[in-house]
Formats: C-alpha cells, structure tokens, sequence
C-alpha cells in the first residue's frame, strides 16, 4: 500500500465519526423531537413570545403615577426699576418661586388602568398558547404524514417485488405452454403503473419534508431522520370529559376571556372618566438668599364636555357586548369541532382495526390461495393480479387509517390546548 492511500484511509477513519455524529443528530426520529425543535427555532412563535413579553412589560408600568413637574418662576427681574441690573439669578431677583407638582388621577383609575394592561397581557400569554397549538398540531400531522409517505413508499417496493415474481411465474408457465403471453404482459403493465406511483410517493415524501423544514426553520431540502414510530392513540374519551377540558384549557377561549375582562375595566374606567383628576402643588418663594413663603396648590380638570365621555362609554359598551358575543361564538364553534374531530377520530380508529383485522388477513389468503391456483392452472392471471391489488389496498388502507388517526388526534388537542 502507497503512503498516499495510507494518508487517505487515515483521513476517511478520521471523519467517518464526525459524520456518523451529524447523522445520528439528525431530526426527526420521533415528534417529540420536532415538537422541541421547533419550540426554540420557529420564528413566528418567537415574535409571539416576544409581544406577550413586551404586553407583561406595559402591564407592569400602567397605573403608575406620571412624573412630577418642577416650576420655577423668577418674579421681578429687573428689581422694580432699580439701578441693579436686570438677573436671572434667583438671589438677585424680588423674589423666585419653586413649585413641584405631581398629577392625580382620580380614586381608582390607575388600579383600573392596571387591570385593563394585564388582561391584555393575558392576552398576549392567549395568543402565544394559540400560536403553539396551532405549531404543535401542524408538526404532528406533517410528522404522521411524512410517515406514511415514506411506509407508503416501502409498501410499493415491496409490492413491486411480489409484482417481480408473479411475472417470473407468469413467464415460467408461458415458457412451458402453459399459460400466455399476455400474462406476462400484464405483470409488467402493472410493475410500470406501480413505478409511475412511486415516483408521485417520492415526490409527496420530499413535499412533507419541506412543509416539516418550513416549521423548524431549516432549509427546505434539510434532511430528515425516518420516522421510528407514530404516537399512541388514546382510549375514547367521553365527550363530556373533552367538553369540560376543553372550557378549562383552550387557549383559544383564555385569550377571549381575558379579551372579555379588558373590555369590562375598559367599560369601568370610561365610566370613572366622568370625574376630575387632580394636580397637587407645593410652592416655596426664596426672597434673596431666603426662603420665606410656602404656599400649596391644587388643580383640577372640570369635566363639562359630558359628550365625547358618554360617546366613549357607549364605545366601551360596545366593545364588551362585541367580545363577549365573539367568545360566545367561538365557544359554539369549538363545541362543534370538538364533537366532529372526536367522531372523526373514532371512526379512523374503527376503520384501522377492521382493515388490519379483518381485510388485510383476508386479502392475504386471497393472494395465497390465488397464487397457488395459477401454478395449478386453476385460477386466470386475471384473479391473480386482483388479488394482488387487493392486498396492496389492505395495507394501504391500515396506513392510511393510522394516518387519519394522528391528524384527528393532532386537531382535537389543539383545540384543547394541551396533549391527551
């Protein structure tokens, strides 16, 4: 061996477990994985934490009292016509008055300020909750279906390679007399379409990866590990118990009420706008070097324009009505969609058990037995090949069944907001 082919193999031992390394982190093993992965990179549930991190911010300040303000008012600069000169100086003008004066808004307004800053930022907290069901539930149903594209694609290869041998058999019996060429045409007829239907898996596999890509933020080509296994589906649930889960923990419904508590302080502080806010004043007068005077203040708004205030309370008014007839509303379409994920997911389950326990096992002593009659010259090539695709159809069927189960599942938690 060459000392450039022993520097050679040295370099390819010395990055063979780096790569091994970068494939084993490879994502997408399982969707739990992905659910982490995209918590700490999706982009659009970052900038919602972000603003629920800047609403629990303002909601933090709201009701504080505004800054104090500092007056100083020089009284008789020119010292009533003197010959001193004119000043700017406090100690050499008649006399120099300091007033420090902080704004009051009347009993009740900042508590209520407060409160209307922290419903919005509960819902702010609403939305980023929404904004993870709606991500979680996303990459749970392109996860089952990158799982079935890539089941779906080893399905046909497999039976692609029983096509391969119904053809040799085929072409066995023409050899021998016993059986015509067209039958061996036929296999390869349906060898082609099957290519044809692999080729548009493969395709639909490469689409899934994208779509999962797109919610990680990573490159739409990014490779990504086989999915190992699907989640577990859950025994059924009483629709009752969903309901009752669902009222309690869909962020969807937290967000409305806290939509509903903002519009009701919003109402209470329209109403506390019909009195006066105060300003407090305190006045020291400095005459020369001294400070001989101190004088108190108080000001107040007049609230005359009783118009524009009621024009905000019927506003306020209509806000609440608005939000709660919104929340109403989306209590009555949550219901539904609740009612009709959980039914829909029922169904999937029942139309799994039956193919993979009832019409695969069926399908499959119908291919053997179809299999066994051709070699006999008991049963056509017609039987045989319809055989075949009903074993194909079963096991699609199982697969598409599992798949139909995880996306009803993903949809039902997120309207519940949280995993059963």
């Amino acid at each position: 061996m060459g000392r450039r082919s022993k520097i050679f193999i040295v370099l390819l031992l010395a990055a063979y477990p780096a790569w091994g390394a970068e494939t084993a982190r490879m994502p997408g093993a399982s969707v739990e994985e992905l659910l982490e992965l995209a918590r700490q990179q999706n982009p659009g549930l970052a900038a919602a934490r972000l603003e629920a991190e800047a609403a629990a911010e303002r909601a933090g300040i709201a009701g504080v009292l505004p800054d104090p303000v500092l007056r100083v008012e020089l009284m008789d600069i020119t010292n009533r016509g003197t010959d001193k000169a004119p000043s700017l100086l406090p100690s050499q003008v008649g006399s120099t008055r300091y007033t420090a004066m902080q704004p009051l808004p009347y009993w009740g307004k900042r508590d209520l300020k407060r409160a209307v800053a922290e419903a919005e930022a509960d819902q702010a907290k609403g939305r980023t909750r929404t904004t993870w069901a709606e991500l979680s539930a996303k990459i749970k149903t392109g996860f089952a279906q990158h799982y079935l594209s890539i089941h779906s694609w080893k399905l046909a290869r497999e039976v692609l390679g029983l096509l391969g041998e119904i053809e040799r058999l085929a072409l066995s019996r023409y050899s021998t007399g016993l059986a015509a060429q067209q039958d061996v045409i036929r296999a390869q007829i349906e060898q082609t379409e099957l290519r044809r239907e692999l080729v548009m898996l493969e395709t639909e596999h490469h689409h899934a990866m994208a779509r999962l890509n797109a919610l990680l933020r990573r490159p739409p080509d990014a490779p990504l590990a086989e999915p190992q296994h699907l989640r577990p589906i859950p025994e059924p649930i009483e629709i009752s118990a969903l309901e009752d889960r669902l009222r309690r923990n869909s962020p969807q419904l937290f967000t409305l009420d806290a939509q509903v508590a903002a519009a009701e302080k919003s109402l209470n502080l329209a109403h506390k706008n019909r009195y006066p806010d105060f300003i407090l004043g305190l006045s020291p007068t400095q005459s020369g070097g001294q400070i001989k005077e101190w004088g108190v203040m108080v000001e107040m708004n007049i609230p005359l324009q009783q118009q524009p205030r009621r024009a905000q309370e019927r506003e306020a008014e209509a806000v609440l009505a608005a939000a709660r007839s919104r929340k109403e509303g989306a209590v009555s379409q949550l219901l539904s969609d609740l009612a009709e994920g959980a039914l829909s997911l029922g169904a999937a389950r029942r139309l799994e058990t039956l193919a993979a326990t009832s019409l695969l096992p069926q399908a499959e002593a119908a291919l053997q037995s179809a299999l066994a009659g051709y070699r006999n010259g008991k049963t056509d090539f017609a039987a045989l090949l319809d055989a075949q695709r009903q074993i194909y159809r079963a096991r699609q069927e199982v697969l598409n069944a599992r798949t139909e189960s995880q996306i009803r599942l993903a949809e039902i938690e997120k309207l519940l907001g949280e995993d059963l």
